[in-house]
């Protein structure tokens, strides 16, 4: 299992939000300078972000995206799961219900089932506050700091 480009650009976004995040929004073209992305392809993972929630947009010609919840609140795993889907290594153990028929006399599904978790442990255990460089700018006004 690999993280897409879109996964990658996405923790990308979501941090400079995070860092950036003042009184007035983070624009696009803000970020897509800062990150070395394409605004083009930029505007559709933060269109997914924003209607998974992760993001707030606001209009006008001084519009932008705030962060939709306290940077301490949103987890990697929210963010890839937003962009990527079920990040299961196998059918067998996603969330979408597939169940296998042979999972209980496969060998290899126990493997697969502890691979998962442990994706699920780190990337839940890992929020915005944690991708931004300890002694960055971080004024988030709008929801609130890691502290």
């Amino acid at each position: 299992m690999m993280i897409s480009t879109k996964g990658r650009y996405a923790l990308r976004i979501m941090a400079d939000v995070a860092q950036h995040d003042g009184e007035m929004p983070v624009s696009v073209r803000e970020i897509a300078q800062r990150q070395d992305i394409s605004g083009k392809y930029m505007e559709q993972i933060i269109s997914v972000l924003t209607r998974s929630g992760l993001l707030r947009s606001v209009r006008g010609a001084q519009g932008g995206y705030h962060l939709a919840k306290r940077p301490a609140d949103i987890t990697v795993g929210m963010i890839l799961r937003a962009t990527e889907g079920d990040l299961a290594p196998a059918e067998c153990v996603s969330m979408d219900g597939h169940a296998c028929t042979r999972s209980g006399v496969c060998p290899s599904h126990a493997v697969f089932a502890k691979v998962y978790s442990a994706i699920n442990n780190v990337i839940d255990g890992v929020t915005l506050c944690d991708l931004i460089p300890e002694g960055e700018n971080m004024p988030t006004a709008h929801t609130g700091t890691c502290m």
